[in-house]
């Protein structure tokens, strides 16, 4: 362990926007608010080897800080405001909100104390847990490799559009929390910025400040499993997180996520005034082609010109899936595709990890993901799955994993 005791995260930055954009309406409207989160392995590989090296990672996050230089960029950004930001300059990782075992050969993390704490430990520890086991199953990768891997790609991707007018297609890095390597990742998105002119953005903010790129990302899951302990009533969960959210960016970053408790739940919550302040809808889970088709019906039985707003793809994209879905829906409605693992941990011979940290309780009280991916749902209390289901009018078929 020794070999690897040096931080495999350097800034407090290194971790998606939406985290901090999230953390910034949790900091102004659940100061108080206690939730818990858990690591799922969903591939069920042995990780639990792991476990010590991980933990070592986690005590030195304690050091992180935001830098003068971070404070400065984030200030000049039109999201955050000045008293979160103060706030954020003395926030510390405290390493004690971390429980890690080896359970049997399998990794098990829990994550518990105050919401606005705990938010910010999913993208970085699995960023961490992705870096650790591929650092010992595959030492030999280099930034090079993963570059090579990309210009083939690249090149390929530039054959298959020779007949289409692709100057519409928009490319979003969402790689850090599988990525093989921060290395990997920051070769990956330089390299991408340098020569695919589609690139738009990163979720990233470190990189997004480091290459100057766009910042991109709005909200998590989390954000609406927690409404449904913050709500009075669960039957309103949906639609109370998302007023909260537009509470705290009236006309920004307005691009909901929709599939927490399935599309077409999300979209019986999502009438006419939330279509119209939203700038758009981020599919995360089932069949991309149908959610789109789905949506635009939406905004047109509504009264609503789709050409006025935005899908944001980031379902386990890579680009030839991208170029499909923009083939569909290109000119019918704007388009972006997040594309994570398949660029930063697409490398011969490396097998990218399939790892979660989901929401599991807030408030003492059990939260869930209902997805439109059975495999994707996240509860083990069967009597709040059923609660959630009968709330949200679905079929009490599926059972939670």
């Amino acid at each position: 362990m020794t070999q690897y005791a040096s931080p495999i995260l350097t800034s407090l930055l290194d971790t998606d926007a939406y985290k901090l954009h999230m953390q910034q309406a949790v900091f102004h409207r659940y100061p108080a608010i206690d939730v818990a989160a858990e690591f799922r392995c969903r591939g069920d590989e042995l990780l639990g080897e792991y476990a010590d090296e991980i933990r070592a990672q986690v005590a030195l996050m304690g050091q992180l800080a935001l830098t003068d230089a971070e404070y400065q960029y984030l200030s000049g950004l039109p999201f955050f405001r000045q008293d979160y930001l103060n706030w954020l300059r003395n926030f510390r990782y405290d390493p004690q909100q971390v429980t890690i075992d080896n359970r049997d050969g399998k990794l098990q993390i829990r994550i518990a104390g105050p919401w606005r704490e705990v938010i910010m430990w999913e993208v970085p520890l699995l960023a961490v847990i992705s870096e650790v086991v591929h650092r010992h199953r595959s030492p030999q990768v280099t930034p090079a490799m993963a570059i090579a891997q990309l210009r083939s790609k690249l090149t390929q991707f530039r054959q298959i559009t020779q007949d289409i007018d692709i100057s519409r297609f928009r490319l979003m890095d969402f790689g850090t929390r599988r990525r093989f390597s921060q290395p990997v990742q920051q070769a990956i998105v330089s390299t991408l910025q340098q020569e695919f002119p589609y690139l738009v953005g990163t979720s990233n903010y470190d990189l997004a400040h480091q290459l100057g790129l766009a910042p991109v990302g709005t909200q998590a899951h989390e954000w609406f499993q927690a409404h449904q302990q913050i709500s009075p009533v669960l039957a309103n969960s949906q639609r109370a997180a998302l007023q909260a959210w537009l509470d705290e960016y009236p006309d920004r970053l307005g691009i909901a996520l929709t599939d927490c408790i399935t599309m077409d739940a999300f979209l019986r919550d999502f009438g006419p005034q939330f279509a119209e302040r939203y700038q758009g809808l981020r599919h995360d889970s089932g069949d991309p082609f149908e959610w789109g088709e789905k949506a635009i019906a939406h905004y047109q039985k509504l009264g609503i010109d789709p050409m006025s707003k935005t899908l944001v793809f980031s379902d386990n994209l890579d680009l030839e899936k991208a170029l499909a879905l923009y083939r569909r829906f290109d000119r019918r409605i704007n388009l972006v595709f997040g594309i994570g693992t398949r660029l930063t941990c697409d490398i011969p011979g490396v097998k990218p990890l399939n790892i979660v940290i989901k929401l599991v309780e807030c408030k003492g009280k059990p939260v869930a993901k209902l997805s439109d991916s059975p495999g994707k749902t996240i509860c083990q209390d069967q009597a709040f799955v059923k609660a959630l289901r009968k709330a949200f009018d679905l079929p009490l078929v599926k059972k939670a994993s």
